[in-house]
């Protein structure tokens, strides 16, 4: 067998590939690159180390061992059988995308905060209205469901700019993160959403993490909190969210995510109150450094893998992250 990797990803530059090519060569590894998984097709019959984010693409390669995900989500790798060899490590690119969804988040929690979805309405009728009142990250409460890269990377954010308590919530409850004001387990969070004013969610999709946001939960949110997702749409009780929204419950909402995808145009939650959708973009491939932190981490379990130490980034299948 021949030392192949196999790279079909479109986000690549010359430097990306070099830097890849410089990583394998060291090991002894070819490195062979496709753009598009239709150009793969029949070609990775020999791959021992696949970096991509096509599922698809497994059931071509009979020799696997290693298939690292450009993307940080892994859930379609969760079925059973989907890899041709069930030894076949996994991992995944959590770390690259911290950055660019943090910003994401500030700029959706300060557009809710500041009103501007009402202020752009008002200029599109050009009507100048100037008293609606705002609000600041200054003295709020925020709790990040969800401790991990991102949700760290946006604690981190709101922490420097005067948040009175961050509060994280995850499965174990427990974090090194230091902006976090204290870290509980998820158990704990319905002690947790009537004290806080911004609900950032950042969570993988996994059988615990499925609607844990609940029609019962969204209840106990004071009237005044906002609620983001970044994470998946499965995490929140959509049809519960719409109706706070609209009857005035909470303040408003900002999703990244939702359920389906792509969102029907006959749905609900575009007619939602004070609700600012975005197309799952926050993670956007076209900002060079999460293109080029991407690549940093394939390149540095590289090291690992061709060296026997463990994989740094490798996905436990039994937590789904």
């Amino acid at each position: 067998m021949k030392h192949e990797i196999c790279v079909v990803n479109d986000f690549l530059t010359a430097a990306h590939r070099e830097k890849v090519c410089a990583a394998a060569e060291r090991h002894g590894y070819t490195v062979r690159f496709f753009e598009t998984p239709e150009a793969a097709e029949g070609q990775l019959g020999q791959c021992e180390i696949l970096y991509s984010h096509y599922p698809d693409l497994l059931r071509q390669a009979p020799e696997l061992k290693w298939y690292c995900c450009s993307f940080a989500g892994v859930e379609p790798y969760m079925q059973p059988g989907i890899f041709p060899n069930e030894e076949c490590l996994l991992t995944n690119s959590s770390g690259a995308y911290g950055v660019t969804i943090a910003e994401h988040m500030v700029m959706v929690t300060l557009m809710l905060m500041r009103r501007i979805m009402e202020y752009q309405a008002s200029m599109a009728r050009r009507e100048w209205i100037q008293e609606l009142p705002i609000r600041s990250i200054l003295g709020s409460r925020i709790t990040v469901l969800g401790t991990g890269d991102i949700g760290s990377n946006y604690a981190r954010r709101v922490k420097a700019m005067g948040a009175a308590k961050v509060v994280g919530v995850n499965r174990s409850g427990g974090s090194g993160e230091p902006a976090y004001d204290a870290v509980y387990p998820s158990a704990r969070l319905e002690e947790v959403l009537p004290q806080t004013e911004v609900l950032a969610m950042a969570m993988p999709s996994t059988a615990q993490t499925a609607g844990i946001l609940s029609r019962e939960r969204i209840a106990l949110l004071p009237q005044n909190a906002l609620v983001l997702n970044v994470g998946r749409g499965s995490a929140i009780d959509q049809e519960a969210l719409i109706e706070a929204l609209n009857a005035g419950r909470i303040a408003g909402a900002a999703l990244d995510v939702m359920t389906p995808e792509p969102l029907p145009a006959d749905h609900p939650l575009w007619s939602a109150r004070n609700v600012l959708l975005t197309p799952h973009i926050s993670g956007d491939m076209t900002l060079g450094w999460t293109c080029d932190k991407n690549v940093d981490l394939f390149c540095e379990d590289i090291e690992n893998y061709c060296t026997g130490r463990p994989l740094i980034h490798a996905v436990d299948r039994t937590l789904g992250y």
